[in-house]
């Protein structure tokens, strides 16, 4: 006789589990009284606004029995991410029948009386929301929006080589680029230092009101594209309760045993062949042991048991009856005691302490969270010895930093740089001097770079996947920075989105731990574009970032590379924001000491008097900027007003944190009205220079006293052209901003008039110039501060 992997006892009572876990889903989705129907069910026990998701849920309640009995049987260091979308009242149900649940919210505790708060406040106003949000104990992953599970899932399982994270994928999830692009993040997991990620393809057959491709192609197309991708695919089907458990139970551990003999070939000298990891195809009915029929119409097994099933409100009072006949079915006095506490026997196959998913301490990252062991970032300061007297590239100046951080922390394995084939092209190669990029696929002559174990991940062309990987890895107690192309940043707008409101929840819950922060990198942006053209053109993700909570957003513009090095030396240290740090790769004047350039930097904005002129006065002209290029062409501006203009009063204020522009009563770190006057006044004119969109400036200031605000900056304007024509067909070069002077302070008289006509004709100088010998005129090319205009 063929042996059972469960005997009838376990059977019993991972069944009974189960039902119980069904019964809390039920629960939490309708009723808000008679938590154990210890009374006919009325109308009044019922929501008013009944809300939530009930098909992708049974199925993740059994998928949760299971993995629970194979951490108890292989003592397993294992949790759980929920991939489908509002799949809530699973996560939320099982983390209180372990126990994790209750000892996270005391309130809502193990009696009847803790299962109608549990119930209450389900998608209930001041309650919980009807996803896996960050206020669900064993959660890094909020499910809100589809497509990410799998990427957070690895970035979990990166150096975490006694982690098994296993990700449930709904299959209208799968449908999405970013999930359908996460199946090859297999070739990048070091079966020798890295963990496991255990896919199970949870085949329910509909999304909302259609049916979901996967579950319609033919089984053979289906195991043909998974095992395509690289997966070694078991197959659970079918809707018989007690067979599926067998089912489950036997794919499961053999499942786990695959990934046990891969990571120990890998780590005892056997085969380095890339493995064929396995994964699980569950394919169960769509509102699996629901209400079968309403109405005459079929519920269970299709599209109309995705959110409610059963509509119970005071236009159908007769599904009051069905509803208590559903609920009645998983038998509730079987499984709680008269207390309304879950019975011994049953809660007995929950794993213990943090064995138990909710309670696994990768979900609570900041729980792991060690201090990145930092190098001096002095060491690697550009040596200044007047503003503006060399040139330096500031992104490959940080490259060499970077390097230092990732060997100092190659012990600790809690440091990596992600970005999509990006590393080399925004000048960071130096970390290739001691560490290299991740790849387990084969490795042939000519490349560069590449292992089985490296620190950097960018070998993959999808940002989608290096914004998951670094957020898996960062919800789990590491440290990492994303370098970008700034105008391509914006495929991960949503992802931001959704780490940011992530940030801004658990900021809030006292039990979850500060994280380190998400630093993004943007490179090759918007004023270097000598090839790529518009397309590379796109500076708006700044605008994007300012909409979140000030407590979560950060976004520095370091003039040079001192200050860059300053800057990224603060955002690797932080904890539980989001940094947007904008660099350029070019070389340009190197401004400030290091010395100059940390107080600068910890200010976040100043007044640079080295070139300013109204010392011991006010000033007549405010010449304001924010990012490299706009810190050159203004600080060529004021040096052809000091030059032609020699009466004129210019203060020349530089924007490092561009949060500092925000009164301090909406930003953290934003400026006093008070302090915000003394530098850039009440009433003089402010000619702004900034790296991005012009409205940007306007929208952080407007509350401010000073309306006196000119801002020039990007205007979706340039393609293939010269660095300085890219400046002037957008108005922000040095030419354009002396002519904003001469229009709008008055009392310049002839000399204003004659200064004004010369810069026009340098613009016309310019344009013929690059016609005809396709580079910027030498005295753009050449200049420096302090030297000849």
């Amino acid at each position: 006789m063929e042996t059972k992997p469960l005997t009838p006892e376990l059977l019993h009572k991972m069944d009974a589990y189960w039902r119980a876990a069904n019964y809390l889903s039920v629960g939490q989705i309708y009723l808000w009284e008679n938590p154990l129907l210890r009374k006919p069910l009325e109308l009044a026990h019922v929501k008013p606004l009944v809300v939530g998701h009930w098909g992708t849920t049974p199925g993740q309640n059994f998928i949760y029995v299971h993995l629970n009995r194979v951490i108890k049987k292989y003592d397993l260091d294992m949790f759980y991410v929920a991939g489908p979308g509002h799949g809530g009242p699973a996560l939320v149900g099982n983390t209180y029948l372990e126990g994790t649940y209750s000892e996270v919210y005391p309130n809502v505790s193990q009696d009847e009386d803790g299962l109608q708060k549990l119930f209450k406040q389900f998608s209930f106003p001041g309650g919980i929301s009807s996803h896996v949000a960050p206020t669900t104990p064993g959660s890094i992953h909020e499910g809100g929006e589809l497509g990410y599970s799998l990427s957070h899932a690895f970035g979990a399982a990166f150096d975490n080589p006694g982690l098994v994270v296993a990700c449930i994928i709904g299959d209208g999830e799968a449908e999405t680029g970013p999930l359908a692009t996460a199946w090859q993040s297999n070739k990048f997991l070091n079966p020798a230092t890295d963990g496991a990620v255990l896919p199970i393809l949870h085949l329910n057959g509909y999304k909302i009101s259609n049916p979901t491709v996967l579950a319609r192609i033919e089984p053979d197309e289906l195991d043909q594209f998974l095992r395509g991708c690289g997966w070694a695919p078991y197959f659970v089907e079918g809707s018989e309760p007690a067979e599926m458990h067998q089912l489950m139970a036997e794919a499961l551990d053999e499942a786990v045993e695959s990934i046990r003999h891969i990571q120990s070939e890998a780590r005892n000298g056997g085969s380095d062949a890339r493995p064929r990891w396995p994964m699980i195809v569950l394919r169960s009915p769509k509102g699996w042991t629901g209400p079968k029929v309403v109405d005459g119409l079929q519920v269970e097994g299709t599209f109309r048991a995705h959110q409610v099933p059963l509509l119970v409100d005071a236009e159908h009072p007769e599904h009051v009856e069905q509803l208590e006949a559903w609920m009645h079915s998983y038998r509730p006095e079987e499984l709680f005691d008269e207390d309304g506490r879950f019975r011994a026997e049953l809660a007995e196959l929950a794993p213990e302490g943090e064995r138990r998913m909710g309670a696994n301490p990768h979900t609570n990252g900041g729980k792991l969270l060690r201090d990145l062991r930092m190098p001096d970032f002095h060491v690697h300061a550009v040596t200044v010895p007047s503003p503006g007297a060399v040139d330096g590239q500031d992104t490959l100046v940080l490259g060499g930093f970077l390097r230092d951080v990732a060997k100092l922390n190659q012990e600790q394995r809690n440091f990596r740089v992600v970005g999509p084939d990006e590393t080399l092209s925004n000048l960071l190669g130096a970390v290739f001097e001691v560490t290299a990029r991740q790849w387990e696929a084969p490795i042939v002559a000519n490349d560069e770079f590449l292992a089985p174990d490296g620190r950097v991940l960018d070998s993959m062309l999808s940002e989608h996947q290096c914004e998951g990987w670094l957020e898996g890895y960062l919800l789990t107690g590491r440290h990492g920075i994303f370098n970008c192309y700034e105008a391509f940043i914006h495929i991960v707008d949503s992802m931001f989105n959704q780490h940011a409101k992530w940030l801004k929840v658990t900021s809030e819950l006292p039990w979850r731990r500060p994280i380190s922060s998400l630093n993004y990198l943007l490179s090759s942006h918007v004023w270097q574009q000598d090839h790529n053209g518009f397309t590379h053109q796109d500076p708006g993700f700044l605008d994007h970032v300012v909409n979140k909570k000030a407590d979560i957003v950060r976004v520095y513009l370091p003039p040079d590379a001192n200050c860059l090095l300053s800057v990224v030396d603060h955002c690797l240290r932080s904890r539980n924001y989001v940094n947007v740090v904008v660099a350029g790769k070019h070389a340009l004047p190197q401004w400030l000491s290091m010395d100059e350039a940390v107080v600068h930097c910890t200010e976040g904005i100043g007044i640079w008097d080295w070139a300013s002129n109204d010392q011991g006065s006010e000033p007549d002209v405010v010449m304001a900027c924010c990012g490299d290029t706009p810190t050159l062409e203004v600080l060529a501006a004021t040096s052809i007003l000091r030059q032609y203009l020699p009466e004129l009063k210019v203060r020349v204020v530089n924007v490092v944190d561009l949060m500092k522009l925000q009164p301090s009563t909406e930003h953290p770190h934003g400026l006093s009205d008070t302090d915000y006057d003394s530098i850039f006044t009440k009433d003089k004119h402010i000619i702004f220079a900034f790296h991005g969109y012009p409205w940007l400036v306007h929208r952080l200031t407007y509350r401010r006293t000073n309306h006196n605000l000119h801002v020039r900056g990007y205007k979706e304007e340039g393609t293939i052209t010269t660095p300085f024509d890219m400046r002037v067909q957008n108005a922000i070069d040095r030419f354009h901003l002396v002519q904003d002077v001469v229009d709008r302070v008055s009392g310049l008289g002839s000399k204003g008039s004659y200064l004004k006509q010369m810069v026009q004709e340098k613009l016309v100088k310019h344009n013929s110039y690059i016609d005809q010998h396709g580079q910027d005129m030498p005295e753009i090319l050449d200049w420096k501060w302090g030297g000849p205009v």
